[in-house]
């Protein structure tokens, strides 16, 4: 049975959106450890779920490239680059979201009220139900991190956070990847 407000593994991808080398050291230090150890969480479960990611750059040769903590966990796909702020700008992205064929779209990342807005609402403009997790995402300031939440609700992007999104991913304590997950939450 589908449920519309909730993610479902066999329709779900996941992207990360611009965790990169110079943003992350740029960010207030309690959201930026939040954003990687959740961004990990999420990676490592859909790995085990066989969900695909996909992960962007914004200009690598200025910001750097994914951080070395969640890169190790994306070794599947190359990053796709942009120097839009919308992913959903760039052709590529968009290509590789539509050969999925995979309707829900879970974004994490950074920052919240610039990359992650941005993609968020063309996404959901493109006929995409939009998920974003909020201890997945940051932005520098606190002020601009609570209106980009705001702003995305309004426009009836669907909020959550990790722990939500793996155990709808789940949906039963009787999936066979429950107790591997159910650890990782802990």
């Amino acid at each position: 049975m589908t449920t519309p407000a909730l993610c479902e593994a066999a329709t779900s991808q996941l992207v990360f959106i611009d965790i990169q080398q110079r943003l992350v050291a740029a960010m207030p230090d309690a959201p930026r450890e939040q954003t990687l150890h959740h961004a990990g969480l999420l990676a490592e479960a859909a790995r085990l779920l066989s969900i695909p990611l996909t992960h962007t750059e914004q200009y690598p040769a200025g910001l750097g490239n994914t951080d070395a903590t969640l890169a190790t966990r994306l070794t599947d796909a190359a990053a796709i680059e942009k120097t839009c702020f919308s992913c959903a700008a760039v052709e590529d992205f968009k290509s590789r979201l539509a050969s999925l064929h995979r309707h829900q779209v879970i974004l994490c990342g950074m920052e919240a009220h610039v990359c992650v807005l941005q993609t968020a609402l063309q996404l959901q403009q493109l006929g995409y139900q939009v998920f974003v997790v909020a201890d997945a995402v940051c932005s520098r300031q606190k002020r601009h991190f609570k209106n980009a939440l705001a702003r995305l609700r309004q426009a009836g992007i669907i909020v959550t956070n990790a722990e939500s999104v793996i155990f709808e991913w789940l949906r039963d304590a009787t999936h066979p990847e429950f107790k591997a997950l159910a650890r990782l939450v802990r």
